[in-house]
């Protein structure tokens, strides 16, 4: 398999794209008839993918949810998937959630439960909407929850490993890289964002094989490290090591 391909290699559905930004989502964004809720640390999702907001008695979205027609409060619930290294462009995907909110039965607790009717995910391919069956039935990427530690480890302190990972794009990528960090990594590789003096590229490099946890991609990594030192080329780094 090609380190790096001009087709379209092996990606997560939008089903599980869906699934990790709710993995790793400590924060969320909450529209209820007008009214607007930022919200962090007060979600929690089920291994289906449920989401259920825990709200005080006394908040105002309980007392919002309490006077609520008897089908629940309608809300809409959007989660922002930002990319962990401090590169241009954060925002990698945003997911949008609608439906209802409605009191959990008193035997799940005393949360709020988000009886979903419609998903769509966004990113910078373009807008798809995602059947909630299949969000129910998909699994996050094995990385999702490590892959912030696992992209700042290597941007921070191994800047000499992404350098070499470049190389493995040849003459496709274009000239002019002034900077490169990771922007994400998933079971089947590795995305690296090349920015130049204007605008960017991004640059997916596929594993050999597929990672099931975070040790198995470092592993995988440093196959593809393999593959740059055996290639024997005189090609020197495509960008300063000193960051503009």
């Amino acid at each position: 398999m090609s380190a790096a391909t001009d087709s379209l290699p092996p990606e997560q559905t939008a089903a599980e794209l869906v699934r990790s930004v709710l993995a790793r989502a400590v924060s969320l964004s909450l529209d209820t008839d007008g009214q607007d809720y930022d919200l962090i640390g007060m979600h929690s999702v089920d291994r289906k993918g449920r989401v259920t907001l825990a709200a005080q008695a006394d908040s105002p979205l309980a007392a919002q949810v309490a006077v609520a027609p008897r089908g629940g409060l309608a809300a809409v619930l959007e989660f922002t998937d930002i990319a962990p290294t401090p590169l241009r462009d954060r925002v990698r995907a945003r997911v949008t959630m609608s439906g209802r909110l409605v009191p959990e039965e008193p035997e799940d607790g005393d949360g709020l439960r988000l009886d979903l009717a419609r998903v769509t995910l966004r990113t910078a391919a373009g807008s798809v909407d995602v059947r909630p069956d299949d969000v129910t039935l998909a699994q996050p990427d094995p990385l999702a929850v490590e892959e912030a530690a696992m992209l700042t480890h290597l941007a921070d302190a191994h800047e000499d490993m992404v350098a070499d990972l470049i190389v493995l794009a040849g003459a496709r990528l274009p000239q002019g890289v002034v900077r490169a960090l990771p922007l994400s990594v998933d079971r089947y590789g590795i995305t690296l964002r090349c920015e130049y003096r204007e605008g960017h590229c991004d640059l997916r490099l596929l594993f050999p094989a597929q990672a099931r946890d975070a040790a198995e991609a470092g592993e995988q990594v440093r196959r593809l490290l393999a593959a740059t030192r055996c290639s024997h080329h005189p090609h020197p780094h495509p960008y300063p090591s000193a960051r503009p």
